[in-house]
């Protein structure tokens, strides 16, 4: 993952006043492209009332590279995370949906009335 230079050697835009051909990563995602290894060309700034200025950085995208295609693995190992955010930890059944963290397992286990 390429970080981003100090603040003062990009070019910084306004919100949505960025030009054509440069892309945030979600941006490039929905097109299916990926920054590639490419350095961040340029930042936009959105300004927040309390803290300092929200930041997000732009990628050109004549030099995104495609999104790399899911492989059999990476779907096996997918499915696996997956229903393991299913499993409780208490009673380790699976509960049908993914356990909150704040909860800490299923329902019945985390408030047993």
């Amino acid at each position: 993952m390429t970080t981003a230079p100090a603040s003062g050697s990009l070019p910084v835009y306004r919100w949505r006043l960025a030009p054509d051909g440069l892309a945030t990563r979600r941006q490039l995602r929905a097109m299916g492209l990926r920054p590639g290894g490419q350095d961040v060309a340029a930042e936009v700034q959105r300004p927040r009332r309390r803290r300092g200025p929200l930041v997000a950085y732009l990628y050109r995208i004549d030099c995104a590279k495609p999104v790399r295609p899911m492989t059999p693995g990476r779907w096996a190992a997918l499915a696996r995370a997956n229903r393991a955010r299913r499993i409780c930890p208490a009673c380790r059944r699976d509960a049908g949906y993914v356990i909150p963290t704040s909860l800490g397992g299923c329902v019945p286990c985390a408030s047993p009335n």
